[in-house]
């Protein structure tokens, strides 16, 4: 398994219980010993971006529920560090945050591709240790991230084919049942 750190998915064991967390696959975006963050890359949010903010009726781009820290906060990832000042580099080619008013002009003016772009409502979050204890636990799987995984469309396959990078015995487990009981 791969450390955790900026750029890292994790895919959560598919027995995960905890329902801010089942079947999901979250990118670290800040991993360091005070905490770590990130956010859920595969669990819609029930508004879009036009219902959440004023002023972006015309533009009803899909918002997910970044986890469970903080629900009455948005954030963004994105593939515009020279169009979006403030951005912090995750990995290769994917930026957190920046400019929000920025952002909502370059959308407003179709300048930027919204499939480049992914919004969130909260995030996730783990205190000193926390994270550790969870991967000691086998709560988590981790692997290097891509921009194909971060920025899919289809959310459903996001935690399918983050398995699949693994490859092997991990690949097997996309067909596990949620509740093994019920096979």
């Amino acid at each position: 398994m791969v450390q955790p750190g900026p750029g890292i998915l994790l895919i959560a064991d598919p027995f995960l219980k905890d329902p801010n967390f089942l079947r999901t696959v979250v990118l670290l975006c800040e991993h360091e010993q005070t905490g770590t963050v990130g956010f859920v890359l595969n669990k819609k949010y029930e508004l879009t971006l036009d219902q959440l903010i004023d002023g972006m009726e015309a533009h009803p781009l899909t918002v997910y529920n970044g986890g469970p820290v903080q629900p009455d906060t948005l954030h963004f990832l994105h593939q515009y560090p020279n169009l979006i000042p403030g951005s912090c580099k995750v990995s290769d080619d994917i930026y957190w945050g920046g400019n929000f008013e920025t952002l909502s002009a370059l959308i407003k003016t179709n300048s930027v591709d919204p499939e480049k772009i992914k919004l969130f409502v909260g995030y996730s979050g783990w205190g000193a240790g926390q994270l550790q204890d969870e991967l000691t636990e086998k709560t988590w799987l981790t692997v290097p991230t891509n921009c194909n995984l971060v920025f899919h469309t289809t959310e459903t396959e996001i935690w399918k084919q983050s398995l699949t990078l693994l490859g092997g015995e991990f690949e097997r487990m996309i067909h596990y049942p949620l509740d093994p009981r019920l096979n």
